[in-house]
């Protein structure tokens, strides 16, 4: 509808240039075309009088009311008005309503989905954890979060590419090494000769089980297989990160997610030269300086609150530059977006690794990449927070709360709250069967119009689709208008999320929509004696179901049949 709005708007700008009331040589300004808070004000209200009325040298009121008079005539506009300063506000006909329902139907599937991205590419980097446990809650949270931004950016016309970036190297993976070392040697977590930073779930000694029998890993591709030797470090260590390799991509196919395009190891930006290759560059370009023996980035040339080391005196170098270089591949490889999902921890690296980009001087944008953050989830049962899984040490791990609350609620809950902010997760909400859980209120609302179909065979009655679409006119109700506005909203729901990269805006209108659909349910019968009637709510009812299915598929949540 927006669109159809914006086409209209667009053809009347031209129109008034035409007339000579705008300079001809004035563009169409970026407008918006939003709903109205009340339908009092209209369905929807557009701005661009505002913005032309400078250019035009005119009052906005002049300007809004020569839009107006040169918009093209359109079925789905009742009326028009302009309000306050000059906004034009569009009041639509039912028809126009009766017309998305139709879309809905005719495209299915596709409802919602647009080209807007034109395949360009883009490639989305998330979850990203250390191979040396099982993944968290948190990293479920970043894998809903990502996920789901590929599935929406997909379903919006872009050519997503998945990566999976992780620490094949350091002094974490050393610590895990050395940790298996000690279990393949029958040492324990409590015995004085244990690593000091060594890692204590129990799921290191199912990896030294697997080393000392021999077993063979595959992971991301390749085959690794256990020498069995408990004094080869190097072997311990390629085994480990392989197996827990495998466990993650594990969690992450129980968890829905999709697979990923690419794994990059950080250990590829030493062996291949690359962190090297950025150090002299940035120090070629002049925005580097010695002090105290240390390598220096003028970060605050670009933004920052103070410089940063690059490279320490001892001559190692500071974790944000094999980040600068690891994104440099990626505008390398010809992202025009490239979108990182972080824990929010990691808020302070994003100013340092822009900064060490723009002082490449390789013409990347100033705010790419994009980043999505992510904060702290706080699993809750009984009303305790729940802190310890046995097999991990020390946390929750998402295979645990999958088993426990089932991937939907658990991939809904995580994705229902705006990404930066702290969630809860409550375990008995999550496995509630009733309308305080969003997820199953949502699901039952499709199940709800799976059942009325149903019954409608029982009865031995048909549903004539095309007689229901062409008697949209007879749903007169309050609750069918409403069911209708809802419908129409998805696609700009799809947009919005895209635009802000909140995938939790879906989330929200779904359930908005279930809202709707049951408060239609409760109020009205929808197999009804009178044919057309029947014929015609059941054509709403099955939109309405349509957009709840394409909705949870963004989401990566099924859409039951029955419950």
């Amino acid at each position: 509808m927006k669109d159809q709005l914006r086409h209209l708007v667009l053809r009347a700008i031209a129109q008034v240039q035409a007339a000579g009331l705008l300079p001809a040589d004035v563009a169409a300004p970026a407008f918006v075309i939003e709903r109205t808070r009340s339908r009092e004000h209209g369905d929807f209200a557009c701005n661009a009088a505002l913005l032309l009325a400078k250019p035009a040298r005119r009052k906005p009121r002049e300007v809004a009311e020569a839009l107006v008079a040169a918009l093209p005539q359109s079925d789905g506009i009742g009326r028009i008005e302009i309000a306050g300063p000059g906004f034009i506000n569009f009041f639509l006909n039912a028809g126009a309503y009766h017309d998305e329902i139709r879309r809905v139907l005719v495209a299915g599937a596709d409802y919602g989905r647009s080209d807007a991205g034109a395949q360009r590419k883009m490639q989305i980097e998330f979850v990203s954890a250390n191979p040396t446990g099982p993944l968290h809650v948190g990293h479920g949270r970043a894998a809903a979060v990502g996920d789901c931004l590929a599935r929406l950016f997909t379903a919006t016309g872009w050519a997503v590419a998945r990566e999976f970036y992780y620490n094949d190297a350091g002094a974490q993976i050393t610590n895990l090494a050395l940790s298996v070392q000690a279990r393949c040697r029958d040492i324990d977590p409590d015995d004085a000769r244990w690593p000091a930073d060594g890692y204590r779930g129990e799921y290191i000694r199912d990896v030294a089980r697997a080393f000392v029998a021999g077993q063979s890993v595959h992971a991301d591709g390749h085959d690794v297989r256990a020498t069995g030797h408990v004094d080869d470090l190097d072997a311990i260590r390629r085994f480990a990160v392989a197996w827990l390799r495998r466990e993650q991509d594990e969690d992450l196919r129980a968890f829905g997610v999709a697979p990923f395009d690419n794994f990059f190891l950080e250990s590829s930006l030493y062996s291949d030269g690359l962190v090297n290759q950025t150090a002299h560059e940035l120090v070629a370009h002049g925005h580097t300086y010695e002090k105290d023996g240390a390598l220096w980035l003028k970060t605050t040339d670009f933004g920052d609150d103070k410089d940063r080391v690059m490279r320490k005196s001892d001559g190692s170098y500071t974790y944000f530059l094999p980040d600068v270089a690891y994104h440099v591949t990626k505008w390398k490889r010809g992202y025009q977006r490239a979108i990182t999902e972080l824990g929010a921890d990691h808020h302070s690296t994003l100013m340092r690794v822009r900064a060490g980009l723009q002082a490449l001087d390789m013409g990347i944008p100033p705010d790419w990449p994009e980043y999505v953050l992510h904060q702290m989830v706080t699993v809750m049962r009984g009303g305790e927070e729940v802190k310890i899984s046995k097999r991990a040490g020390g946390y929750v791990t998402l295979r645990d709360l999958i088993d426990t609350a089932g991937r939907d609620a658990t991939r809904y809950f995580l994705i229902a709250r705006k990404s930066d902010s702290q969630m809860v997760f409550d375990i008995d909400l999550a496995l509630s069967q009733s309308n305080d859980n969003p997820v199953y209120y949502i699901q039952y609302a499709h199940a709800r119009v799976c059942s009325v179909h149903r019954t409608l065979v029982e009865r031995g009655l048909t549903w004539d689709r095309a007689n229901g679409l062409a008697k949209l006119g007879l749903l007169a109700t309050d609750q069918e208008s409403a069911m209708m506005i809802e419908v129409a909203r998805y696609p700009e729901i799809i947009e919005a999320a895209a635009a802000n990269l909140e995938p939790q805006l879906i989330a929200t209108y779904l359930r908005e929509l279930a809202y709707a659909l049951h408060n239609w349910y409760n109020a009205h019968a929808f197999i009804v004696d009178d044919a057309s009637l029947r014929d015609a709510r059941l054509a709403l009812a099955t939109a309405t179901r349509q957009v709840i299915a394409n909705g949870l598929d963004l989401l990566g949540v099924s859409a039951p049949e029955k419950m």
